[in-house]
C-alpha cells in the first residue's frame, strides 16, 4: 500500500479499523498530512493547520490502548471551514479584519466531532464570510479544482471539497446558506448534504434565529456524510433552533439503501434560469439510472423561479443580521460582502414580507409534492466549473444572468424550503468534470436523501480526480 493511501480510506473504514486497533490514528493523520504537503501548494484547500493535531491523534491512540470507549468517528480526519471556530487555531472568516483571530472556544459542531473521536486537521478555505460560490479571499487567495486546477472549486465550502477529493482529510465540515455545501460538492465530485434547519446547531453566531444558513458535512461517500451527520446532529441548549436526533440512524439508512419501489421526480430547471446542455445530460442519465434499478422516475415541471427575489431579500437580511456588530467597518469588507450588506440595508420590510410569503408557497408546494413522490431530483448546478479567476459566470446556457448570484439559483431556491438536500456526483461531462445531482428529501428526511445518494454513487461512480489518485506520485 502506498505510504499515503490510508488518506483515501472512507471515514467509515477508518473508524472501524481504528476502533478495532487495526490502524493507528497517528498513521492516518500522517498520511493526510503527506497529501496536504504534496497537493495543497497548488490547490490551496487547507489554509491553517491544527498545530496540535498529531498530539490529539496520539492521545486518541493511547485511549484506545487503555481500552477506553471511543466515538463513532475514531481517528477520522476532518477539515473545518474557516468560518467555524476551532479553539487555539487561527480562524479568519476569510477577512483581513480577522486575519490574526484565534478563538478561545470550539464551535459546537467542532465539540461534537471531537467528542465522536475525530481529529481536526485544520481550517479550509472559504470566501470572505462565506459570501460567494467561488472560493477566494484577500487573506489566502483562490482555491483550485483538483479535476482541473484552472477551474473553480465552487464555494463557499470550496476548500473542504478539494481537500476531500484529494485525500487531505476524510470529512469536511461546512455551512450552507445558498448552496455552499452543494456547489463545491458538485464541482469537485464529492457528496454534500444541506441538512434540515436546526438539525445541526450553529453556535456561536450573531444571527441566533437564522432559518436560512445551516451547518453540515461533506464526504467522499454518502455513508461518510451520514456518519458525520450522526455525530454533529441533535438538540442542544445553546442554539435556539434545534431538532432532536434520538431514534434516527443515518448510516444504517444508507447501508440499507435500494432504489426499488422509490417514486422519484426529475426536473431539469427548477429556477427558470436555463441549464448547460452537458450538465443536464449527465443529471438526466443519473436520474434514469434509478429507473433501471427499480425506481419509478417521472420528469415533471416545477417552477420555483418566484423564489429568486425572495432569497435575495432574505440573503440581505442574513448579512445585515450576521454582520451587524461590524457594520461600522463596512468599508473594510471585500466587495461581495460589502455589496450584500448594502443590499440588505436597502431591503424593505415589504420585500421581506413578500419573501416569507414565497417561502410559504414553496413549502406548501412541497407538501403536496411529497404526497406523490418520495424524492425530487434536479441538477445541482446549471453550469460546469468555470475559469477560477472569474468570480462568477456571466451566462447560463447562453443566457445573460440577471444578478451575479442567479447562476446558483438551482441551490438557493431549495434553501428556502428548510428541507434536506444532498448533492451527489451523477457522472462526468464531456470535459471530464464532475456533475452533481441534487436529491431533495421530505421534512426530516435526511435518511431518504442520503440513501438515494448512495444508490446513485453505486450506479454512477466517478472516482477521484485522476491527477490526485493514489497512483499519482509526482
Amino acid at each position: 500500500m502506498p505510504d499515503d493511501s490510508l488518506a483515501l480510506l472512507s471515514a467509515a473504514e477508518v473508524a472501524r479499523r481504528v476502533r478495532a486497533r487495526e490502524l493507528s490514528p497517528v498513521d492516518v493523520l500522517d498520511a493526510c498530512m503527506a497529501r496536504i504537503e504534496r497537493f495543497n501548494p497548488e490547490l490551496n484547500a487547507v489554509v491553517t493547520l491544527n498545530p496540535r493535531a498529531r498530539e490529539e491523534a496520539a492521545a486518541l491512540e493511547a485511549r484506545i490502548a487503555r481500552g477506553e470507549e471511543v466515538g463513532p468517528l475514531a481517528g477520522v480526519t476532518v477539515g473545518i471551514k474557516d468560518v467555524t471556530e476551532v479553539a487555539g487555531v487561527r480562524t479568519t472568516y476569510g477577512s483581513p479584519l480577522f486575519a490574526d483571530h484565534v478563538p478561545e472556544h470550539d464551535a459546537q459542531v467542532v465539540e461534537r466531532l471531537r467528542a465522536a473521536g475525530a481529529v481536526i486537521v485544520g481550517k479550509t478555505n472559504t470566501p470572505e464570510f462565506a459570501a460567494g460560490g467561488n472560493t477566494f479571499n484577500p487573506v489566502f487567495g483562490r482555491t483550485r479544482n483538483p479535476w482541473n486546477p484552472e477551474r473553480s472549486a465552487g464555494g463557499s465550502t470550496g476548500g473542504g471539497a478539494v481537500g476531500l477529493a484529494t485525500g487531505m482529510f476524510a470529512l469536511a465540515q461546512g455551512t450552507d446558506l445558498g448552496g455552499s455545501l452543494r456547489i463545491p460538492a458538485s464541482f469537485c465530485g464529492v457528496v454534500g448534504l444541506r441538512p434540515s434547519v436546526g438539525l445541526v446547531p450553529t453556535w456561536p453566531q450573531d444571527f441566533m434565529w437564522d432559518t436560512m444558513q445551516v451547518t453540515g458535512v461533506m464526504g467522499r461517500g454518502a455513508e461518510d456524510v451520514a456518519l458525520g451527520l450522526q455525530a454533529a446532529a441533535g438538540a442542544g441548549d445553546r442554539a435556539p433552533l434545534a431538532q432532536p436526533v434520538e431514534g434516527r440512524d443515518f448510516a444504517a439508512a444508507v447501508r440499507a439503501a435500494e432504489a426499488r419501489g422509490l417514486r422519484v421526480a426529475y426536473c431539469p430547471d427548477i429556477a427558470g434560469i436555463g441549464i448547460d446542455a452537458g450538465v443536464e445530460r449527465v443529471c438526466r442519465e443519473g436520474a434514469l439510472a434509478l429507473r433501471e434499478a427499480g425506481a419509478t422516475v417521472d420528469e415533471i415541471e416545477l417552477d420555483l423561479a418566484y423564489g429568486r427575489p425572495a432569497f435575495l431579500a432574505l440573503r440581505g437580511l442574513w448579512f445585515v443580521s450576521q454582520l451587524h456588530p461590524h457594520l461600522d467597518k463596512l468599508e473594510h469588507f471585500g466587495p461581495n460582502v460589502a455589496n450584500n450588506v448594502r443590499a440588505g440595508l436597502a431591503t424593505t420590510v415589504e420585500s421581506l414580507g413578500a419573501a416569507e410569503g414565497a417561502r410559504r408557497r414553496i413549502w406548501e408546494r412541497f407538501r403536496s409534492f411529497f404526497t406523490e413522490y418520495d424524492l425530487l431530483l434536479t441538477p445541482t448546478m446549471a453550469v460546469p466549473p468555470f475559469v477560477v479567476e472569474e468570480n462568477f459566470p456571466r451566462t447560463v446556457g447562453g443566457r445573460e444572468m440577471e444578478t451575479y448570484v442567479d447562476w446558483i439559483a438551482p441551490t438557493f431556491v431549495l434553501s428556502l424550503t428548510g428541507l434536506p438536500v444532498a448533492s451527489v456526483p451523477a457522472g462526468l461531462d464531456a470535459e471530464g468534470m464532475p456533475v452533481g445531482l441534487q436529491i431533495v428529501g421530505p421534512p426530516r428526511g435526511e435518511e431518504r436523501a442520503l440513501a438515494a445518494a448512495s444508490v446513485v454513487q453505486r450506479l454512477r461512480p466517478v472516482g477521484l480526480p485522476p491527477r490526485f489518485s493514489s497512483e499519482e506520485r509526482g
